[in-house]
Order: C-alpha cells, then sequence, then structure tokens
C-alpha cells in the first residue's frame, strides 16, 4: 500500500500475522552441564509475539496492556524497526519499518521510559540541536517546536541545566521534547512514566492528550500503570504469551468482564457496640475497610439486594456503589486464563 492510500484510509499502522520468535540455550547445572553444552546445545524456542493483527489510526492512542514478558516491547520494536519479524508483514505510514528507510524513520518517535537517548553531561538544548540537525528540522520550525514543548511542559527555565542534575520528572519531560522535536506522525511509548511521582505522571498524562488533539499522530503506549491507560486511551489491547486475548474499547472491558461490584458503606460515628457482619457474607466477600466503614464485593445481579439488607441491618450514614477498578479486571482476565490453560 502507498503512503497516499494509507493516508487516504487514515490507517497508519497496519499489522497483518506478525510474529517474533526467540532461541534461547538452555544448559544443564554444574560442570557436566556445562562440558555437554559445549558438544551439543540444546535450543527452546520462546514465541515472543504470535501472529499479531492491528490497525491503529491517525490521532489514536492505543493501550497496550499485558504482564512482563507479554510481548509488548518486542512487537513495539518491531513496529519501530529495531528488530525484525519471524514472520509476517507491518507497514508504518506505507513503509516496512525493518528496513528503515531515512523517510519513515524521519516521521516516528520511540520513547522508552527505562532509556535515555539525550547525553547525560549536556544540557538538553545542545542535544536538541543535535537532534535538530538529525532529523533536518528547518530552523524556524525547531524554534517553534521547542518554545511551545518547553512552555506546555514548562521546562523552559531547566533547558541549559546539565541532564543528569535534573530530576526524574524533568528528564522525562525533555525526552518527550527530543522525541517529539520533529513532529513525528507516529509516536511509540514504552512505559513514559515509569518511576515518576504522581505529579509528574499526570503532566506526562495532560501533555501527551493536549499533544494528540493539536498534532493528531498515532499513538501506541504501554504502561503498568492503569491510570495512563484509563486516561489516554479509549482502546486497548490486552497481551499476554504474545497473542491477543482482547483487542476493543476499554469501556467493554469493564462490561463484559466485571462481574462484580463494590459497596461501601459509611457508619454513623460512635455505634457503640460492635456489629456482627458475618450475616452480610452471604452476599460477597467482606474487604478490609477504614474504621466506621463496610466494604462487600458482591454480583451484579445481586448489588440491589444486599445494599438494601446493609441499609436495614447498619447504622449507615452513606453509601456508595463503585465498579471494581481496571486494574482489578484485567489482573482477573490474566489469572482466569492462566488456571484455564493449566
Amino acid at each position: 500500500m502507498t503512503i497516499a492510500a494509507l493516508s487516504r484510509a487514515s490507517t497508519m499502522i497496519r499489522v497483518r500475522d506478525l510474529q517474533k520468535t526467540y532461541y534461547v540455550h538452555e544448559k544443564a547445572p554444574g560442570l557436566w552441564g556445562s562440558i555437554r553444552s559445549l558438544v551439543a546445545r540444546k535450543r527452546i524456542a520462546k514465541q515472543a509475539v504470535q501472529g499479531v493483527n492491528l490497525d491503529v489510526e491517525e490521532g489514536e492512542i492505543l493501550g497496550l496492556v499485558g504482564p512482563n514478558g507479554a510481548g509488548k516491547t518486542t512487537l513495539v520494536k518491531m513496529l519501530a524497526g529495531i528488530i525484525h519479524p519471524s514472520g509476517g508483514d507491518a507497514q508504518v505510514l506505507g513503509h516496512t519499518p525493518w528496513e528503515r528507510h531515512n523517510d519513515f524513520r524521519r516521521q516516528i518517535a520511540l520513547i522508552m521510559g527505562q532509556k535515555a537517548q539525550l547525553w547525560w553531561d549536556l544540557p538538553a538544548a545542545d542535544g536538541f540541536l543535535l537532534l535538530k540537525e538529525i532529523y533536518r528540522v528547518p530552523d524556524e520550525r525547531y524554534a517553534k517546536n521547542l518554545a511551545y514543548l518547553a512552555e506546555v511542559l514548562d521546562v523552559t527555565k531547566h533547558l541549559n541545566v546539565q541532564v543528569r542534575r535534573l530530576s526524574l520528572g524533568e528528564r522525562m519531560k525533555m525526552e518527550l521534547i527530543a522525541a517529539l522535536l520533529h513532529e513525528p506522525r507516529v509516536v511509540f511509548l514504552d512505559e513514559p512514566t515509569i518511576g515518576l511521582d504522581l505529579t509528574a505522571q499526570r503532566a506526562i498524562r495532560d501533555f501527551l492528550l493536549a499533544y494528540r488533539e493539536e498534532h493528531r499522530p498515532a499513538m501506541i503506549l504501554t504502561s503498568h500503570y492503569m491510570e495512563d491507560i484509563e486516561r489516554l486511551c479509549k482502546r486497548i489491547v490486552i497481551i499476554d504469551g504474545g497473542e491477543f486475548i482482547y483487542d476493543g474499547p476499554l469501556e467493554r472491558v469493564a462490561k463484559t468482564y466485571a462481574t462484580q461490584k463494590v459497596i461501601t458503606a459509611h457508619l454513623r460515628a460512635n455505634v457503640g457496640t460492635p456489629i456482627d457482619l458475618t450475616a452480610f457474607e452471604r452476599f460477597g466477600e467482606l474487604l478490609p475497610a477504614e474504621e466506621n466503614e463496610v466494604k462487600l464485593r458482591v454480583a451484579r445481579d445481586a448489588v440491589a439486594e444486599a445494599a438494601a439488607a446493609l441499609l436495614a441491618g447498619l447504622p449507615v450514614a452513606d453509601l456508595s456503589i463503585d465498579e471494581e477498578d481496571i486494574g482489578t479486571i484485567i489482573e482477573r482476565i490474566f489469572r482466569e486464563r492462566r488456571v484455564e490453560s493449566s
């Protein structure tokens, strides 16, 4: 497919039956195992990505969710052209990523929360100047983009400070600027908020949403922080063992797999006599709670009956009914999947 055709369809990333198999050598323990491995090494195939199919549209932020070793980073690296697949095909902006044409590389960005692209002992501004030359960004466009990104991320006053003297959150913001200076049309975000405090995480989420609205790139986000996924992504892919087990709207995950709700009863202060809660266990699971509070996890179809029983049997000052958080739901999906496959 040509770039023009891909643009008309607004599909910026298209993946068909993409696969990646790694081979690792296994050695028996001890001296004899070492000697044997010199003669005949045992190779084990590890399926990192298995037959993945995926389309990502212009302006979309796709959340890629899965446990460690699920294949998230391997998939991102293949789409960014860093590693070759074992099979299948992918087109990013009409290019085959692992062919690494310069026109392709000038239109993408890869941001990895655990790897830095700026030089540790230089001010970020010096690193940006070098990237300007690498990506051949015109002077006027460079000045405009740098001023905009630095202002929105609130790091203008830190541009001439050595990168190693910046806080972790400030360094991550500089990495974002470095990745976005050339206005990439596709952005891969691999754990962009890892290790950051809550304030820095929130600032980066807000920035990414604002940047998406203004520039409309296609983005793929991997994160272990469910708040990143909930705040940034309307669509998610759940991956486990290199295989997609869900691809669709985030809200549908909750509707499909959230079979329970949590009822929280806030009791009136100074109740006095101890309260026997065993009578409520027939409705569901009693959860740990604060003082003067009762939490009960119940099936969705038992919510009304359980809430009525709590109101009738306890000195309730206030009562709330909440959906389970998306992180808990996804953990349950993985847990049930592993039980089924064992």
